[in-house]
């Protein structure tokens, strides 16, 4: 006797061996035995042998038409030997009973199964729905199918083209475009980014890195919904500072937030002045614009690229731009006669007239040491520079002292100079020593008047975004701690308030302190906790992106200058930073150098996609740059140090962000 049976879904045949009343002892057509509980057994036959039937049954299943077995079946649940009985119009054979079975089992869509050999018919409605979904399937099955062979034939479908790179940075990939490229892919031995650069659907690697980070960062575009109205007409009810007020940034800057002044207090002191554009004053928390900049975080940069926080008419209307009065967040440092050491401070709120807009750029070569020092006639607004210049340099000290280690000097910034637009531009790649005695003026100032107002909130008790690092770990959160990198007891960004958003929430808090107000957030604000969570977040992405770029646009320098060799210098191991450009490289196969030797490298090629560089070692120069990596890389900023440093080795763990000099913090 043989059986027919089913196990883990399949139907197979077998010859019995022996029995119980339970079970079947049965031997399979490859000579295998087994037991078969007698509740899996579907039929039992002497006739065909095993294999025979199973031959036999299938091609007469082939032959039934499935449409007709529904029509001809009871609408209730029922066991296959019964439909084969009313089909056949008699006792079946065993090879009719079987294709029968075969039959339903193979029509999921006609017959719902109900348990081992009893199906049920599908409802009419149920069956319509099931088979125009039959139908869909088959003819988006046809679509990618076509899809993948013109893909493969180096063709694009239209389709595909329509969709660009949306298709792979919001995906439905249960369609049929979408399933044909990673077939494609995969077929041809590649990546779906790849395959579909490669066929134009993507425009260019540009327009890849731009795309994606726009894609997951402002999936609702960069530009800004209608707001209720314009911006307010400022204050009036401000009083007028008594001073006037002058900027120190890069020609480039247009967001201007912070000026300076220098006065005399009543009895002859020296006053200086540190003044912070004042949006606060008119953005109150959960006004729509404060959602909208709440929901950016940041001001984007990269090069050839600004995507704003604020609305360019609220950035005008705050911004600190020369000849114009604007509300100001004002912190006055009362100096000691000599000018180098603060005896008090004092937090105003009030309007500020801007006499000048200073520029690092026209004047770099003016402003020396040698020539604040001296105070020389060619430096400009009299001798307040060389005031600002005398209390930076103490103020360095300080913090030197309290960090227990020197600043690092020699640090380097590199300026992006695009000639054109996207991808097509030329680049212009100028490095900048961010040293310059302007620079520590701003950025001493800066540190301070942010160390300053953490310390205040802190004071008072109410709640702010703080930043610290401890043991060479940096965090933001709500509770003040000392920030060791620094080398300042609290830390605060509260300067940059048209740009970040930390700094605008953290003026609300100030403002509040300084009119005695309420604050706008309590110490245990959820949105003040998901405000840190969220700027984290943001912030890191937008650096991320501006690295990217940033490499980019080296390769780009590289390609468009036509430079096959170039000098390098040894960071450690296999990895070296290109001399005159903020890019660092793996060399695999190059021998043990000391740090800082120079060497010569050959440049094989580039991967604008995954930012790549392919170099080899022509070879190694007798001159050592050790001291110059000493200065800088003490001074750059570690994380995008170890950000680059991953991107061109794939290394591990970026270093913390903050353990680099103050101008860098204050830079950032």
């Amino acid at each position: 006797m043989h059986l027919l049976f089913e196990e883990e879904g399949d139907l197979k045949v077998g010859a019995v061996l022996s029995s119980t009343d339970t079970s079947f002892q049965v031997e399979l057509p490859g000579g295998k035995r087994t037991k078969i509980k007698s509740g899996h057994v579907l039929l039992r036959f002497e006739r065909p042998a095993g294999v025979m039937l199973l031959e036999q049954a299938r091609r007469e299943a082939g032959a039934l038409d499935v449409d007709f077995l529904w029509q001809c079946a009871p609408q209730q649940e029922f066991g296959f030997q019964e439909l084969a009985r009313e089909y056949f119009g008699r006792e079946p054979a065993a090879v009719e009973a079987a294709a029968i079975l075969m039959r339903l089992h193979s029509a999921p869509v006609y017959f719902h199964r109900k348990g081992k050999g009893r199906f049920r018919p599908a409802p009419p409605d149920v069956l319509q729905a099931a088979l125009a979904a039959v139908a869909k399937r088959r003819e988006q099955d046809e679509r990618r199918a076509s899809h993948v062979a013109e893909l493969l034939a180096g063709r694009l479908p239209e389709p595909i083209r329509c969709q660009g790179a949306q298709l792979l940075l919001r995906p439905d990939k249960n369609s049929p475009e979408y399933r044909a490229v990673e077939q494609a892919a995969r077929e041809s031995k590649t990546t779906a980014l790849r395959l579909l650069l490669a066929r134009g659907s993507i425009v260019s690697p540009y327009a890849w890195h731009l795309e994606s980070f726009l894609a997951r960062c402002f999936p609702r575009g960069t530009g800004f919904v209608p707001l209720p109205g314009d911006p307010p007409p400022h204050d009036a009810a401000l009083a007028l500072a008594p001073v006037q007020a002058f900027s120190i940034d890069d020609s480039s800057t247009t967001e201007i937030d912070d000026a300076f002044s220098v006065s005399r207090t009543a009895d002859g002191r020296i006053r200086v002045g540190i003044h912070i554009a004042a949006p606060a004053t008119a953005i109150a928390r959960d006004d729509p614009l404060d959602t909208l900049a709440g929901s950016r975080m940041s001001t984007v940069y990269a090069p050839g690229i600004k995507i704003t926080m604020l609305p360019e008419a609220w950035i005008a209307a705050f911004s600190l731009d020369q000849g114009r009065t604007v509300p100001a967040l004002s912190l006055y440092l009362d100096l000691d006669p000599q000018g180098v050491r603060v005896e008090s401070a004092a937090s105003v709120v009030e309007r500020i007239r801007i006499e000048a807009n200073l520029r690092h750029d026209e004047l770099a070569s003016i402003a020396t040491e040698q020539a604040l020092a001296a105070s020389v006639p060619e430096l400009p607004l009299d001798d307040r520079l060389p005031v600002l210049w005398r209390l930076a340099s103490a103020l360095q000290k300080q913090r030197e002292a309290a960090r227990g280690r020197p600043e690092a000097r020699g640090r380097i910034d590199y300026s992006f100079d695009l000639e054109g637009e996207g991808e097509q531009a030329r680049v212009t790649i100028r490095p900048r020593l961010r040293d310059s005695p302007l620079d520590r003026i701003v950025a001493e100032l800066m540190i301070y008047a942010n160390s300053h107002w953490g310390g205040w909130l802190a004071e008072l008790g109410l709640a702010g975004v703080y930043r610290s690092q401890s043991a060479g770990r940096v965090r933001m959160s709500t509770a003040p701690a000392p920030h060791d990198g620094i080398g300042v007891a609290h830390y605060a960004w509260s300067t940059s308030p048209l740009r970040r958003y930390v700094d605008l929430v953290n003026q609300r808090q100030l403002l509040a302190a300084v009119r005695g107000n309420p604050p706008a957030y309590g110490r245990n604000d959820a949105q003040l906790f998901a405000i840190v969570s969220a700027f984290d977040a943001a912030y890191g992405a937008y650096d991320d992106f501006q690295l990217a770029m940033e490499r980019y646009w080296c390769l780009r320098w590289l390609d468009q200058n036509a430079v096959r060799r170039c000098r390098a210098t040894v960071l450690r191991a296999d990895l070296l930073r290109l001399d005159g450009l903020p890019l660092v490289v793996r060399v695999p196969g190059l021998p043990a150098l000391p740090r800082g030797r120079c060497v010569e490298l050959e440049i094989l090629g580039h991967d604008l996609l995954d930012l790549s560089l392919d170099t080899r070692l022509h070879r190694v120069l007798d001159a050592s740059n050790e001291q110059g990596l000493e200065e800088e890389d003490a001074a750059l900023d570690p994380a995008r140090f170890a950000a680059a440093a991953a991107a061109a080795a794939d290394m591990a763990a970026p270093a913390p962000p903050d353990s680099q000099d103050g101008a860098a913090e204050a830079a950032a």
